[in-house]
């Protein structure tokens, strides 16, 4: 009966002198290292370290070490002749027919760097502690591309470099517009009493400025046509209604592709939701299922989707904007136009003579898409206006209202005729 007893002596006081170890591993100080810190600047004529990601999982490590000669990925970094801040930093690895391919001037690198980046190197042996800047501030996204394409023509390199042609003025111009865009009501309050406190530029730098621009007569010309009726490009000398307000100059080449969400719902068969698009748009989408030539067709739809795109901005930028507006998200190359368009600097509603040009713009589009013949009941309702109160808009515009059995209808005559100026007499 003792040998067990014993035995489980034993047990307990080989716990008890595991339990001591522990501790001593826990009281153990921490050995100090007496180093020299050395603080390395940033120079042109060396290389700094260049930090990179993959953010497709690719591990360079766990390669190496499965391979059997152990040999890493080859890393090549390319710089730029022309702007030296331009790097390129190239990974390949060993038997591989993709490269991880990261820029300086595009992705994360080429948004402004509200943060410097730094990186310590210590030395036990030296007793050293070496802290260095990464280069340019940036972290390179190491993306995959197949090996033997080229590639270099989708990335943005054009803005980049003339993102560093500008000076420090020209930034500090850049940056004041974004703030007055976009800023807090305090840091535009601030910038407006350091505009007041510099003052305005010197007149011999403004003559200087001025006289570098070279001024388009044509285009100025052109533009205060219909600008001055607060309308969109028109041509009064047209003998179609297709030139009259042609439809190149109102949707631009490259917004096309950013128009086709109605199309694809036709395609679909889905059914557009009432609270979602114009009731314009509602009321004619069964037309795009008779057309039977697919370049009328997608042209059509996607003059239902820029009118839906305009009117849910003026939704949006009105003070009684709707949830369904909130929601509607419109395409970034459409919202930055409309923005420049009919917005003014500054001020989150538009002015009265920015909301008559975009209802004008949205009342051209909507005769063209309906042969420049058109029932506005639907588009006031959409507008949150009358068809009497839209009457003004489409004389404007050098169309004609007329009585069809009780229901008004606008017809675009030609050529154009447009209301003249009232002129007051004087009493």
């Amino acid at each position: 009966m003792g040998n067990p007893k014993r035995g489980g002596d034993m047990e307990e006081e080989n716990n008890l002198i595991i339990l001591n170890e522990k501790k001593k591993k826990k009281n153990k100080k921490r050995k100090r290292i007496e180093v020299k810190m050395e603080i390395v600047r940033h120079n042109r004529e060396k290389s700094a370290p260049l930090v990179g990601y993959f953010p497709s999982g690719f591990d360079p490590q766990k390669v190496s070490a499965s391979e059997e000669d152990d040999e890493p990925p080859r890393v090549r970094v390319f710089r730029n002749k022309q702007i030296p801040n331009c790097l390129q930093l190239v990974v390949s690895p060993k038997g591989s027919k993709v490269n991880f391919v990261g820029t300086s001037y595009s992705v994360e690198a080429s948004d402004d760097q509200a943060c410097t980046y730094k990186l310590g190197v210590l030395d036990k042996e030296t007793q050293t502690l070496k802290i260095v800047p990464v280069a340019s501030n940036q972290i390179f996204r190491l993306e995959p591309r197949i090996r033997g394409l080229d590639v270099c023509k989708s990335e943005p390199f054009k803005e980049s470099k003339e993102e560093e042609v500008l000076t420090v003025k020209e930034k500090a111009d850049k940056i004041k517009d974004l703030t007055n865009l976009y800023g807090t009501k305090k840091a535009i309050a601030k910038v407006c009493f350091l505009a007041k406190k510099t003052g305005d530029p010197a007149p011999k730098d403004l003559e200087r400025k001025i006289g570098k621009i070279l001024i388009n007569k044509e285009a100025l010309e052109s533009a205060g046509t219909y600008m001055a009726r607060n309308i969109p490009p028109h041509d009064s000398t047209a003998t179609t209604p297709e030139k009259a307000y042609p439809l190149d100059r109102i949707i631009l080449k490259q917004e096309w592709d950013s128009l086709l969400d109605i199309l694809e719902y036709v395609q679909s068969e889905e059914q557009l939701a009432s609270n979602t698009y114009p009731s314009f748009v509602c009321n004619r989408v069964h037309k795009l299922m008779e057309i039977q030539d697919e370049v009328e067709k997608k042209t059509l739809a996607c003059l239902y989707s820029y009118i839906t795109h305009l009117i849910k901005f003026k939704d949006q930028r009105s003070v009684d904007n709707s949830a369904c507006a909130k929601s509607h998200r419109i395409p970034d190359i459409l919202y930055k136009k409309f923005v420049t368009m009919f917005t003014d600097t500054g001020k989150f509603e538009p002015s009265s003579e920015k909301k008559d040009l975009l209802i004008s713009y949205v009342l051209v589009l909507t005769l063209i898409a309906d042969g420049f013949k058109s029932d506005p009941s639907d588009i006031a309702k959409d507008l949150r206006m009358t068809s009497m109160s839209l009457r003004q808009y489409y004389l404007n515009l050098g169309c004609k209202l007329a009585r069809v059995e009780k229901l008004l209808q606008v017809t675009l005559t030609l050529p154009l005729e447009f209301p003249k100026p009232m002129v007051r007499r004087k009493r």
